[in-house]
């Protein structure tokens, strides 16, 4: 077995033994993005190498495999990259106004460290501190509103354990209101939104709340239970990037000019892009999305190399501003 494969393996077992549930074929293929015949030889080879693997079937009918963390206890253990991604996660959580979250990281890191034996801590610190180093992203602050880590742990707890929240709000140029929430979760992007229900108007669509407008956010004693149709990551894709509203969510298309052409490729805008190449060497962007503004905002960047071609609306915001002396592409 060649050693990229034995990585691969241990990788494999190592999910097999984090999910309590177990894993299926499915969740192999997206792990290691390959097709679902690969997926099968990968689990005959787990079932091969590790004898202790347990099978059964879910309520649905989907095999899953299992494979008790004793098996694994003596293989496994932890690298300087992995050491270094949680860093770099906490650091990304906290750049994005995430502190209760980046603190979070950081203790499980702290954990995980101190089941370290104690002859490799050493080697393992000085290898971190090199590629920490080397990654530079401490070097690469950003602007982004500023949220108080009160109001963040409460937001946090009351998603948690599905409690309401009593928030005193401060809509941009408009005065504070006081209202009581049910929080759904979060959504990031150049600022956070709380996804909420109103009390008393559950049968209405979630609404946002801007996190950096909240001025105060209390926990109450009451609980509520989470709409099961609501999907998170369905509700954020609806969003081009995090702010959306329903007025807005409608087909979006972009064309960009054939010497912008193929570095509009590399990006992805959407998850659910199309894109459609032109005779002339142009690219076409299309996708179904909500939020003009934060569209206007990234269009900005690419100067007169984009042409909004629907809808109407954005194009006539973005009107008047594409400017042809940006030095380089985005």
């Amino acid at each position: 077995m060649s050693f990229a494969k034995a990585e691969q393996l241990m990788e494999l077992a190592t999910l097999a033994a984090a999910r309590r549930a177990g894993i299926t074929l499915d969740d192999v293929v997206e792990r290691f993005q390959v097709s679902l015949r690969t997926a099968q030889r990968m689990m005959r080879a787990l079932e091969q190498r590790f004898p202790d693997v347990r099978e059964a079937f879910d309520e649905d009918g989907r095999k899953r495999w299992r494979l008790p963390a004793a098996g694994l206890r003596d293989l496994l253990t932890l690298t300087a990259d992995e050491m270094t991604a949680l860093d770099i996660g906490a650091q990304a959580l906290e750049l994005g106004g995430n502190e209760a979250a980046a603190h979070a990281l950081r203790t499980l890191k702290d954990k995980v460290m101190s089941l370290v034996p104690r002859e490799k801590q050493a080697r393992l610190e000085t290898d971190h501190d090199a590629l920490l180093e080397a990654q530079g992203f401490v070097a690469r602050p950003g602007p982004r509103p500023r949220v108080q880590s009160e109001i963040e742990a409460t937001l946090a707890e009351a998603i948690k354990a599905c409690r309401v929240i009593e928030i005193d709000y401060r809509p941009r140029g408009r005065g504070q209101t006081t209202s009581r929430v049910m929080p759904h979760g979060l959504l990031a992007g150049l600022r956070r939104y709380l996804v909420v229900r109103v009390v008393g108007k559950e049968a209405a669509e979630p609404s946002l709340r801007a996190v950096d407008r909240i001025v105060a956010a209390r926990l109450l004693d009451e609980s509520f239970v989470r709409d099961e149709a609501f999907d998170l990551a369905a509700y954020a894709k609806r969003s081009f990037g995090a702010f959306q509203s329903p007025e807005e969510y409608e087909e979006v298309v972009w064309r960009f000019a054939p010497e912008a052409a193929g570095h509009a490729r590399d990006f992805v805008f959407h998850p659910d892009q199309v894109l459609e190449d032109q005779a002339d060497g142009g690219l076409i962007v299309r996708f179904t999305a909500a939020g003009r503004l934060e569209m206007a905002w990234h269009l900005y960047m690419w100067g007169d190399k984009v042409e909004v071609l629907a809808p109407d609306a954005l194009k006539a915001l973005v009107a008047g501003h594409r400017r042809g002396d940006w030095p380089a592409l985005p």
